[in-house]
């Protein structure tokens, strides 16, 4: 069994090299599913002797065929690739968030604030789009530092409901990120219309690098 083990594990790493990718995010939904077929190709010939080796690599030479043909697939066509790895989203536009992708649940606030502060973003106006790629990846584009504008805040600290309201404050929307002069501390935001009352100090300083 051990030699089996042994074997097997060798046969699954020159398998994954054959995909070429170097990291797990770096894998799309396809590619993911792949590597869990090739894992339970893997898994019974390691412990069930009455399995031959020889079967796991066949059916695994066939799976890196498919992905090596449905690869070439997603080079030529584009509505192939659109089909099997999805396309990027918007989730900030012009220091926003894109209230379709919200509510949608594409992404949470919770998933996306984590994302944006890992890049040093401490607020939206700092960004002037937030892409979230086919790999799980994001990419943003920052504001140079002289246009930065005032923005939702992202740290936990600062993205707080306010219970008064101060002159000459700008305030930004919780929910969607829309910077407003407001004078009740649960009015209505004009952007998400019937979706949010709550609102937060809204920030301007400019990001560090």
């Amino acid at each position: 069994m051990l030699v089996r083990v042994n074997v097997m594990f060798v046969l699954i790493i020159l398998f994954l090299r054959f995909t070429g990718k170097r990291g797990v995010r770096q894998l799309s939904i396809f590619e993911l599913t792949i590597i869990l077929s090739l894992g339970s190709i893997a898994g019974d010939p390691m412990f069930t002797q009455d399995l031959p080796i020889i079967q796991a690599v066949l059916i695994m030479s066939a799976v890196i065929f498919l992905y090596r043909l449905c690869t070439w697939a997603v080079m030529k066509f584009q509505l192939f690739e659109d089909l099997l790895e999805g396309k990027s989203l918007y989730i900030v536009e012009d220091g926003l968030l894109v209230l379709e992708k919200i509510k949608k649940g594409k992404m949470s606030h919770d998933e996306f604030f984590a994302e944006m502060r890992q890049q040093g973003v401490e607020h939206l106006g700092q960004v002037r789009t937030g892409l979230l790629e086919t790999d799980g990846n994001f990419s943003i584009l920052l504001y140079p530092p002289e246009n930065t504008g005032y923005g939702m805040p992202l740290f936990p600290k600062q993205y707080q409901p306010i219970e008064q309201v101060e002159l000459g404050v700008y305030y930004a929307c919780m929910h969607c990120g829309y910077i407003d002069t407001i004078s009740d501390a649960h009015q209505l935001c004009i952007r998400c219309e019937d979706d949010c009352r709550h609102w937060a100090i809204a920030l301007k300083s400019e990001i560090v690098r």
